[in-house]
């Protein structure tokens, strides 16, 4: 058996995708917190895009991740920012749609020095 070898489709999907935002009462985005597999997949949270990224990193960070006992550790300076797989520098000030979120995206972040409990990820 080959383990690289992917799925593929016996024909064309023909479908209208049944996930569009209007699905929502408010879009949908997903969190993740690399390393740490006290969380072992992103979280998906309804958000409204017009969050400022301060309030994701003071508000909402806490409130999904807060009980991991190295949250409280965190150097926020030394945070490395993913939009999905790409690393970017958020400006702080600005919305989560400004930072280029949508609905259904993926922000991701890694913490330097802190790999997992007790570095059980690094």
């Amino acid at each position: 058996m080959n383990a690289t070898k992917s799925a593929a489709a016996i024909s064309e999907y023909k479908f209208a995708p049944r996930d569009t935002v209007g699905r929502f009462a408010q879009p949908l985005m997903y969190f993740g917190w690399d390393e740490h597999m006290m969380f072992p997949a992103p979280l998906a949270v309804p958000m409204s895009l017009a969050t400022s990224f301060d309030d994701v990193v003071r508000k909402v960070l806490p409130a999904l991740y807060g009980q991991h006992p190295e949250f409280a550790q965190i150097n926020w300076s030394k945070v490395q920012w993913f939009r999905s797989a790409d690393m970017f520098t958020p400006r702080m000030q600005d919305t989560l749609a400004g930072n280029g979120f949508g609905h259904k995206s993926v922000l991701r972040f890694r913490t330097p020095g802190l790999e997992g409990i007790h570095g059980s990820c690094g």
